[in-house]
């Protein structure tokens, strides 16, 4: 059984499990990979990039976007909103899912870890300083360039006859990978509302000992600023002819 919704699901849990995965390694004590650094997360959600593209594909969605913003940006682009609502859904969904793979894998930490933060940290994204404005540009920014350079990825003008089999999602998680070296220092580089919004519900809900709450003030931007951001870019590439 293949579907694009599937695909999206599937695709968009593998993400979040392979990319709030290395944040827990890094964040959450006693694990080995504990205090690795920024680098290793950077690395290792453009490799979850990577995986959820690969699986979404393969389970049937042929766009693999993982991600509203992608898929509303993609919609601007092309002016077909038919995928966004139900895309959306599936990618929430999956992102939740993964978020609690993530938990299972690693239960015997979350008692361990009394930090509150870290541990919401593991699931969504947070500023290193807090300004909403500063804050949600940063995501504009961010997604701008994630949908742009994607776009461009994958436009005539560069893959003329296409870009060659399977190698579209190496491409993708490159990109993703210089995203979070460049720009994610300021908020962590959220660029994609299922994958914060879907997390963050699941720690909101999930036995985490010691927790604290899901930071609901903040959680509003790492959704308007991706979509906002991909809107922006959707226009440029609709007007250039991408």
């Amino acid at each position: 059984m293949s579907s694009p919704i599937l695909g999206e699901f599937a695709g968009t849990f593998v993400l979040v499990l392979l990319g709030d995965g290395v944040v827990a390694g890094v964040l959450l004590k006693y694990s080995k990979s504990e205090n690795a650094g920024w680098m290793v997360i950077a690395t290792g959600w453009a490799l979850a990039v990577m995986a959820g593209v690969f699986t979404a594909l393969a389970f049937g969605s042929p766009d693999a976007h993982l991600n509203p913003a992608v898929t509303l940006g993609a919609a601007v682009a092309t002016a077909d909103f038919s995928k966004v609502m139900w895309y959306s859904a599936a990618q929430l969904a999956g992102a939740f899912a993964g978020a609690i793979a993530v938990w299972l894998h690693y239960l015997p930490h979350w008692r361990v870890t009394p930090d509150a933060n870290a541990k919401l940290g593991v699931f969504c994204t947070a500023p290193a300083i807090r300004s909403l404005g500063a804050n949600v540009t940063s995501e504009v920014i961010g997604t701008f360039v994630l949908v742009l350079v994607a776009t461009a990825i994958f436009s005539s003008r560069v893959a003329v006859g296409g870009v060659a089999p399977g190698l579209g999602p190496f491409l993708v998680g490159g990109l993703v990978w210089g995203i979070g070296l460049s720009l994610g220092g300021t908020t962590g580089y959220a660029i994609n509302p299922a994958r914060d919004l879907g997390p963050r519900l699941a720690h909101a809900v999930l036995p985490i000992p010691g927790k604290r709450d899901a930071d609901w003030g903040y959680a509003a931007v790492p959704v308007i600023g991706p979509l906002a951001g991909a809107v922006v870019a959707g226009l440029i590439a609709r007007a250039v002819g991408f």
